[in-house]
């Protein structure tokens, strides 16, 4: 499958979108290229990305991405300037934009930065910087401008700021500068031609286009470099999902709510870092006594889970399967709606998110759950696998409007 990540460089009534090995994206965006959004093997389009509206895809996303055999393009807009940032590691660049990008003519997304209707519509209102140097460099070889007029039109142009350089902007600065003839002649263009100039356009649909004609069957993940960061791997949780019980169901819910109300995950976690000192990612095996004795001497006063912090990955299989070694049907559905209630109240207060969550209050709604003193609260959290209160506090605030919910039906 080619996932075409387009607008409002492309319409998705492009007809080149329809073909049915094409899957017509949004803007590219955080969390979009993880294997339930475009699996092993697949092609990634990237044309346009969101930066305002939303978090923006990173770099080590689309690295990540080609590790295990996804291929991704870059054309005309975002795409053409991570495909220049990322050639090194494999993405390839389509296009003079890239190219412009490649070889440094081009520097920032300011040159492919357009406005967009404020109703949501992908839909260009204004002229990128890119068009511009096209039409002006069409401009010079059909002799409408001089190659010094076209350089001073240009820099005036290049002074308006992006979401306000409209068609009639362009006209208006144009005859400012004194280019009525090139004014008259661009009016022309566009009048014959609604896409003349559109130079992201064209090079989008070649992306497209070279897609289409190289079938890509993936390059097997055991042939490319490992590797994770901290931050990747936070990332990583945040997007992995899995269908249980008919069921679409956010990993990193699952194992909070395990880690919050099943009554013995404390040993579960334990067992979890006895698994990880017998398989460590670098050096050897070791018992979980063993290793511990090791880093605090015998007779430590230390637990294993005071000491040991690893990183968990919820894309491993055997990891979520010991993790969640202990989950039922009713903890699944409890997910589910805990997960509702958190999506209702986003929807209902405007710029919601969980760190406006009183941390007070579930600090408190955890030490009730777990029965234990505020002195001990750290150490039940770090038995847990939350590290501490503070952190514990911070997971659990997703929780927190699903539990005030089924408070409120028990007290009816």
């Amino acid at each position: 499958m080619i996932h075409v990540f387009a607008g409002p460089t492309l319409s998705r009534s492009e007809p080149l979108l329809t073909a049915p090995q094409v899957r017509a994206r949004p803007p590219v965006r955080h969390g979009d290229l993880f294997p339930e959004s475009v699996p092993d093997g697949d092609t990634a389009v990237i044309i346009d990305g969101v930066y305002h509206q939303a978090p923006a895809l990173r770099h080590k996303e689309i690295i990540a991405a080609m590790a295990r055999g996804v291929r991704v393009i870059g054309a005309a807009s975002i795409g053409a300037l991570r495909a220049a940032e990322l050639a090194p590691f494999g993405m390839r660049g389509i296009g003079t934009i890239y190219r412009g990008y490649a070889v440094g003519a081009l520097c920032g997304d300011d040159e492919v930065a357009v406005g967009q209707a404020p109703d949501g519509r992908e839909e260009s209102l204004t002229w990128p910087l890119v068009n511009l140097r096209y039409v002006l460099k069409t401009a010079v070889a059909r002799g409408i401008v001089s190659p010094e007029q076209a350089d001073v039109l240009l820099e005036a142009l290049r002074e308006v700021y992006y979401p306000q350089r409209t068609q009639a902007a362009v006209r208006a600065v144009s005859r400012r500068c004194g280019e009525e003839q090139f004014d008259r002649w661009l009016t022309e263009r566009r009048r014959r031609n609604p896409h003349f100039g559109d130079l992201k356009r064209a090079e989008a649909l070649s992306a497209v286009r070279a897609a289409l004609r190289s079938p890509h069957r993936g390059t097997p993940a055991e042939e490319l470099p490992a590797w994770r960061t901290v931050h990747f791997q936070r990332w990583s949780n945040t997007f992995a999902h899995s269908r249980v019980d008919g069921l679409d169901l956010a990993t990193e819910n699952r194992l909070i709510y395990q880690q919050v109300f099943a009554p013995e995950f404390a040993r579960t976690w334990t067992a979890y870092l006895e698994h990880r000192s017998l398989r460590p990612g670098h050096g050897p095996g070791l018992p979980l006594a063993t290793r511990l004795r090791q880093v605090t001497g015998e007779g430590g006063a230390l637990a294993a889970h005071q000491v040991f912090h690893p990183a968990v990955d919820l894309r491993d299989e055997e990891t979520v399967a010991l993790l969640l070694a202990e989950e039922t049907p009713e903890d699944r559905q409890a997910v589910a709606r805990y997960a509702g209630a958190l999506d209702r109240v986003r929807g209902s207060v405007a710029g919601f998110s969980t760190a406006a969550v009183c941390g007070d209050l579930t600090g408190r709604t955890l030490r009730q759950i777990w029965r234990c003193p505020a002195g001990d609260f750290d150490t039940v959290a770090s038995a847990r696998g939350l590290v501490s209160g503070a952190r514990a506090v911070e997971a659990a605030k997703r929780l927190m409007p699903g539990f005030m919910d089924e408070r409120t039906e028990t007290a009816r």
